[in-house]
């Protein structure tokens, strides 16, 4: 019965997406209509767009299972604070003037942001490079996960997997663009809404309920690390390990700010009162489908003993399985429909990358090196190929580490995220609110976060260490030294604003003043009579 029926959904599922990329083909014969829907783009869409490209098998899976493992129903915190933090906050803040400055300035992509407001071709260059180099492992890393999930009901290769979901997203991304890609988001979004409710749900009753479930939980015991054993940790206010959580839910919710993949939402939105409407379907999307995964994972540890929770050679969990154990014994309805959702999550995430990388390949690297022979056409053409490209590479290198364990591929993919926030972050809000910013700052921000990287790349592969306290803890994780990078990143940048040259003041207020223009709106002509008759 679960085979059928699981076959049968994705069989549906698949062809709705290929049919959406179909029926968006119009939207998609030039450059704006390509990577940004004609800036048309309402709000359901966009906020639905916005939350699946947050919230991957990544976070069903991986981080769910393994922050509510380490830290119980305070997980739930991290969740919460992407909603509060990584969408209501990123929209309150940055929705309107993002949408605002990059139609004043006919910006498509992040790198080309920063070379019009600071004035500077190499800090777009420098900027296209970061998103090159980090984006592939990132995309790559949304294959991570699947495999433990569908080995529940098939036993099909990981690679098999990998090239649907792989061809599948190529298809619908390369026909329709960025409205083929917004529709399937929404029609993904709503899955995933209906998948954890209805996992979430599942799972408790198969406890005997949330009291039982959380008494169970309680009983559970956190020894610390050279420290004393909390009985009844995993079910505090704070978890085990509050300040470890901090950290976590920084870097996960305030790094959506600098992520060229969800500002770009912003550019393509249509009005302001879409963006007022969208800020409150966002946040509600967060809290449901992140606030849901986290609380999930947090009874992970009643499942301690489950045959299907992995372990590695040394000993320690292998945390990308636990969600999949705690599925087990639920209803085959329920499994088919988790297996559909953490696609669906995969699938929107990918095609929301990719469809950045090639844009940004495209119009901030090719095509100025073109210079006047790439038109229109030539440029979609491009970004269609670039596309399939890194469709391809990203499930490669995800086949590679599964295949022969490469632990630099592992690492990449972990401070990937750190990585792209902590460079991008602080220029970008900056730039929105400041005048005063200078692109000497902007360049120190990118090579603060790139040395930061890197750092912790040589440190997770032993090639360094750090005995101090801070510095030690710093590079301890890549959660840690990402979050450093973002604040340190938000610090350095006005501080070195105040000590270089100060950018040409008449150009920055030219830039500036689209936020002092009125917005004159078309009254119909009945709502014209019924004013003029009162």
């Amino acid at each position: 019965m679960l085979i059928p029926l699981t076959c049968t959904l994705l069989v549906c599922f698949f062809a709705l997406m290929i049919f959406v990329g179909f029926r968006c083909r119009k939207h998609a014969t030039d450059v704006n209509g390509f990577v940004l829907g004609g800036r048309n783009v309402g709000p359901w869409l966009t906020a639905f767009a916005f939350g699946t490209s947050y919230f991957s098998a990544v976070i069903f899976v991986g981080y769910a299972g393994q922050f509510g493992w380490n830290f119980g129903l305070s997980s739930t915190w991290i969740g919460l604070g992407n909603a509060f933090i990584g969408s209501l906050l990123a929209w309150e803040i940055l929705g309107r003037r993002t949408r605002v400055m990059t139609r004043h300035l006919d910006t498509k992509t992040m790198p080309d942001f920063f070379e019009k407001r600071y004035q500077s071709k190499a800090l777009k260059i420098i900027a296209s490079i970061i998103v090159f180099v980090f984006l592939i492992p990132y995309t790559a890393s949304l294959y991570n996960g699947l495999s433990s999930l569908f080995n529940i009901v098939f036993t099909i290769p990981y690679w098999v997997v990998i090239l649907i979901m792989a061809v599948l997203t190529a298809i619908y991304v390369i026909f329709g663009g960025y409205m083929a890609t917004a529709v399937n988001d929404f029609i993904q979004g709503i899955i995933m809404l209906v998948g954890i409710i209805a996992v979430v749900v599942s799972v408790l009753l198969s406890q005997g309920g949330f009291s039982e479930a959380v008494s169970k939980l309680s009983a559970e015991s956190a020894p610390l690390p050279g420290g004393p054993v909390l009985n009844g940790a995993f079910t505090s206010f704070f978890g085990p390990h509050p300040f470890a959580l901090l950290f976590v839910v920084l870097l996960t919710s305030l790094g959506t700010w600098g992520l060229p993949q969800m500002v770009g939402k912003f550019y393509s939105i249509k009005n302001e009162d879409a963006i007022k409407k969208g800020t409150i379907i966002s946040t509600f999307f967060a809290i449901v489908v992140a606030g849901g995964c986290y609380f999930l994972g947090g009874f992970g540890r009643l499942f301690a003993d489950s045959e299907f929770i992995k372990k590695k050679p040394d000993g320690t969990i292998l945390f990308d399985s636990i969600i999949p154990a705690m599925l087990r014994e639920l209803p085959d309805l329920v499994i088919a429909i988790v297996i559909v959702l953490v696609l669906a999550a995969s699938m929107s995430t990918l095609s929301s990358l990719v469809l950045t990388s090639s844009s940004t390949l495209t119009l901030d690297v090719v095509a100025p090196a073109a210079g006047e022979k790439m038109d229109e056409k030539k440029k979609v053409f491009t970004m269609r190929v670039f596309i399939v490209f890194f469709v391809i590479v990203s499930a490669v290198i995800a086949v590679l580490k599964d295949r022969f364990n490469i632990t630099f591929i592992a690492q990449m993919m972990g401070v990937s995220w750190g990585a792209l926030a902590g460079a991008f972050l602080a220029p970008f809000l900056y730039g929105l609110y400041s005048k005063k910013i200078t692109k000497a700052a902007v360049a120190v921000c990118f090579a603060f976060a790139t040395c930061m990287t890197v750092i912790q790349l040589l440190c997770s592969f032993g090639a360094i260490s750090f005995n101090g306290a801070v510095l030690g803890y710093i590079f301890k994780s890549s959660i840690n030294s990402g979050v450093v990078s973002m604040v340190g990143g938000l610090i350095l940048v006005p501080i070195v604003s105040l000590i270089t040259p100060k950018p040409d003041k008449d150009k920055v207020d030219a830039m500036f003043s689209c936020y002092d223009q009125k917005v004159v709106v078309e009254v119909k002509m009945s709502e014209r009579l019924e004013e003029e008759s009162k």
